[in-house]
């Protein structure tokens, strides 16, 4: 394996993989986890099922040192979005609720270029940035217009708009972004659901029902404690019903790709999976150290499939921004803004 490269160190999230002479543009996925970490096995975690997301890692490229500029859910997203650190786009804090932080109005955002550029661009799931004029989608369900559990935990309903964000596509390119509000912990809003929202839809009296779904539970012994989380018992019953909304979180992920296929473009999509921010655990989410900035990231390129199933160790940064989306839809064939493009060779 080679070690790290420079030019690695801003990442690769990114947008860069049409080719200006191409007859017909590429379309992006990004697929976002809320409070995601390490426990999958992609990232050799023994314990818990990911079989979507293990198989979407055998198509792709799987980094072991991605990090997020910022530990906090709506900073860190709106980053994400803009290329630029909280304190450049104004998103110190969370945006919803008490908290109300905006990016500033002049921030040109991924969705907001894109627009501009003619390609088609959705959002589904968690958005928690603002205000709008700054992050417009095309295309958008999310916690502003219905309910957060509804369009970022039922996976039958997240399928079910995907499938009509891609029957509203025309002949543009698209940018669909995908945000779970899984496992995101929900025992302080929604305690009737379990901790992490485990119970919520399972088919049980009062939970309703996904039907999509096939829950998996998962006993307090078996899970892997990872080293910065005391191994108690009810450190256990946390991470077995964390494990449970991670996997219906994978199932979705499962369904997203299989409306992509269905569609005919998957084969045409360069697809994206990553977290806001770290584990919800102590040293976790909020935090500095490791366990609260690195963040899981799988690029899957149908451009590069002598990558498909290896692992970089090259230092990476979600602090992402569009450099260039070359499509001959796109007027001048060439977007341009701050972000550094995926290199050639991953």
């Amino acid at each position: 394996m080679r070690p790290p490269r420079p030019a690695c160190c801003t990442l690769l999230l990114v947008l860069g993989l049409c080719s200006a002479h191409r007859a017909r543009g590429r379309n992006v996925l990004l697929i976002l986890a809320d409070d995601g970490g390490f426990e999958s096995g992609m990232y050799n975690n023994s314990a818990i099922a990911t079989p979507h997301l293990d198989a979407l890692a055998r198509r792709g490229l799987i980094f072991r040192n991605a990090f997020t500029s910022v530990s906090s859910c709506s900073p860190s997203r709106a980053s994400l979005l803009t290329g630029l650190p909280q304190h450049q786009q104004g998103m110190y804090g969370l945006h919803q609720d008490v908290h109300h932080f905006n990016s500033f109005d002049k921030v040109r955002s991924l969705p907001l270029l894109l627009r501009q550029a003619g390609i088609h661009t959705g959002i589904i799931g968690k958005k928690h940035v603002g205000p709008e004029a700054v992050y417009p989608f095309d295309f958008a369900y999310t916690e502003e217009n219905g309910s957060v559990l509804q369009v970022g935990r039922n996976i039958t309903r997240m399928k079910l708009l995907v499938r009509r964000f891609l029957k509203s596509q025309d002949h543009r390119p698209f940018f669909l972004y995908v945000a779970f509000h899984d496992p995101h912990r929900c025992g302080h809003s929604q305690p009737q659901y379990g901790a992490f929202c485990e119970k919520f839809g399972n088919g049980e009296s009062g939970m309703g029902h996904i039907p999509d779904w096939t829950p998996e539970t998962y006993d307090p012994q078996d899970v892997q404690v990872p080293y910065f989380i005391p191994d108690t018992p009810a450190a256990r019953a946390d991470l077995a019903a964390q494990y449970t909304t991670i996997g219906r979180m994978d199932q979705g992920i499962g369904l997203v790709l299989q409306e992509l296929q269905g569609a005919g473009v998957l084969n045409d999509t360069l697809v994206i999976f990553t977290s806001d921010n770290g584990v919800p655990f102590p040293s976790g989410r909020t935090n500095l150290y490791w366990p609260g900035t690195a963040e899981p990231l799988l690029v899957s390129s149908p451009e590069h499939p002598r990558r498909w199933g290896q692992v970089s160790e090259a230092y990476v940064s979600l602090l992402v921004v569009l450099e260039r989306w070359p499509t001959s839809e796109a007027p001048g064939g060439l977007v341009k803004s701050r972000l550094q493009a995926l290199p050639q060779r991953l």
